[in-house]
């Protein structure tokens, strides 16, 4: 039988990232007005803004001479919320408070969906600890040095990824929800 009922909507569905989490995000991010390798010379991919991936490798001499506008950055940064927006939309099928939606947007926004899949998984079962935990082990990128790939420590991702993970610890969670 064919049913004329709309989809019931998804619980994230009509969230948008809060202003106190965009103003996070972004200063977590920084914006930098040029190309960059977001790893240190040599290292890394070619970025720019506010951690906006250019391609996967690092920059060529005539991208790092690259300049961008305060315009260019604020446009992309607010395409690219609206893009992680929609990968939570699509992806999360449990309620989140405010805080734990931002986290994940912070999340997505620096992993992508690929890489925030198993972070989704948890969420979605109500693992929430488990989420926090995952996340928290997501401190590692993959750099090619002299031809070979290897795993490094991005050290500005154990401060960020402590902060994305922290509204899904148990007490928080359960104390932000009962408010």
């Amino acid at each position: 039988m064919i049913s004329n009922d709309p989809k019931p909507l998804k619980p994230t569905a009509r969230m948008k990232m809060s202003p106190e989490g965009r103003a996070r995000l972004r200063a977590t991010e920084k914006a930098i007005y040029r190309y960059y390798n977001d790893m240190g010379k040599n290292k890394g991919h070619c970025t720019w803004g506010v951690g906006i991936l250019a391609h996967k490798g690092v920059c060529t001499n005539e991208e790092l001479g690259r300049k961008v506008s305060v315009k260019m950055v604020d446009q992309e940064f607010e395409r690219k919320i609206a893009e992680t927006e929609a990968i939570i939309h699509r992806n999360i099928t449990v309620e989140l408070n405010q805080d734990q939606f931002d986290a994940l947007c912070s999340l997505a926004y620096n992993a992508g969906p690929k890489g925030s899949s198993d972070t989704f998984m948890f969420v979605n079962r109500g693992d929430f600890a488990g989420a926090a935990n995952n996340m928290s082990l997501m401190i590692k990128v993959t750099v090619i040095e002299k031809g070979k790939k290897k795993l490094v420590i991005a050290p500005g991702l154990i401060k960020r990824r402590a902060e994305e993970s922290a509204p899904f610890r148990i007490e928080k969670a359960a104390t932000a929800t009962s408010k």
